[in-house]
């Protein structure tokens, strides 16, 4: 991509925002600043009327690294303990799939939005899939999107306040920039990103960029073949590339069409993160975590984005992103046929 000195320019200038915001986030120890700082700097940008876009591989090789980052904190321990209690957790999942269902026949229901529009907009699975594949089912793609990011939106900015009310979480340790490398393990770790990366997405899987990278991270990983290297640096560009594509997807255009629907849109938000919230309390209490952990856990937000959170915060991240990539499968499972369904049942009602 071309940039010329206008672009370079506008790049600047969304680079130092970014960095204010994270520095006040940072300050106020919320976790996943170096997200949320670049996100919210993003959705300023654009609703000013930036037409800045991050480049699709620069967003898949940031997607990538923060798969290797979820890699290198699953362990066979982790593992092991998901399987112990998988009924559990395949019902709170199943009751997420089944919740999000609902709020989006409820918001179909009332006329506010088409019903398979409805269905993928509320769906709780990793936003970029939903879109794909709402595309695919006929949905319109643009109020999709909206909802999709504005809930990650408010997820990922709610996940400081749980950990603060919580008295958990908070920030992880402080991150090293620049850490003594080791070249023979920073090359294998950025082989198994970039690679598993393209694998991933030429075999077309939902989420592979990041789901691939991380799977097999996880198993060289845990094997104890590799070390996977991933120094301070890599991953606040990381970081920052993700919170920027979320973001700078909040333009005018979006916004001024979504404007008809927010009351409803941001209800049935909020009915969903209160379900979830429940459940994460249930995990709380039947498994021990704690209240940050099973809140990311059962989070309805994007997967990367929870990623990042969990990756830098006090958190189990394993038992996040394991309780993540179920529901994540199990929603890419049932969606077309709950959209389906509830297109037919408003069709009918109507």
């Amino acid at each position: 991509m071309a940039l010329d000195g206008r672009d370079i320019l506008r790049w600047g200038g969304l680079i130092v925002l970014s960095v204010i915001c994270e520095a006040a986030l940072s300050l106020a120890r919320l976790p996943g600043s170096l997200l949320l700082g670049p996100m919210i700097a993003g959705i300023a940008i654009s609703l000013a009327g930036s037409t800045l876009r991050v480049p699709t591989r620069a967003f898949r090789g940031g997607q990538a690294i923060v798969g290797c980052v979820v890699a290198s904190t699953i362990t066979p321990d982790i593992l092991t303990s998901v399987l112990a209690d998988w009924p559990l957790l395949l019902a709170v999942v199943t009751a997420i799939v089944l919740a999000s269902g609902v709020v989006g026949w409820l918001l179909a229901r009332w006329g506010r939005l088409p019903g398979t529009t409805a269905v993928w907009g509320t769906s709780a699975g990793g936003a970029a899939a939903m879109m794909l594949m709402a595309g695919h089912y006929g949905a319109d793609v643009r109020m999709v999107a909206f909802m999709q990011y504005l809930r990650v939106l408010i997820v990922a900015g709610s996940a400081g306040l749980v950990g603060r009310l919580a008295g958990v979480g908070g920030a992880g340790p402080a991150m090293t920039w620049f850490p003594p490398l080791h070249p023979v393990d920073l090359l294998i770790t950025l082989a198994i990103a970039f690679g598993g990366g393209a694998l991933g997405h030429r075999l077309r899987l939902p989420a592979g960029g990041m789901l691939l990278p991380m799977m097999l991270g996880a198993v060289l990983h845990g094997a104890g073949l590799i070390n996977l290297e991933l120094p301070g640096w890599l991953l606040t560009i990381s970081y920052a590339i993700i919170g920027w594509n979320v973001g700078l997807g909040f333009t005018r255009p979006v916004l001024v069409y979504a404007l008809r629907a927010l009351p409803h849109i941001i209800l049935s938000i909020a009915t969903l993160m209160g379900f979830c919230t429940v459940l994460a309390w249930l995990l709380v209490l039947a498994l021990g975590v704690d209240p940050l952990t099973a809140y990311l856990a059962t989070s309805p937000g994007g997967m990367d984005s929870v990623a990042v959170i969990a990756a830098s915060s006090n958190v189990d991240a394993g038992f996040v992103m394991a309780m993540q990539v179920i529901r994540l499968l199990a929603t890419l499972a049932a969606g077309p046929s709950v959209a389906r369904f509830v297109a037919n049942r408003v069709q009918r009602h109507a």
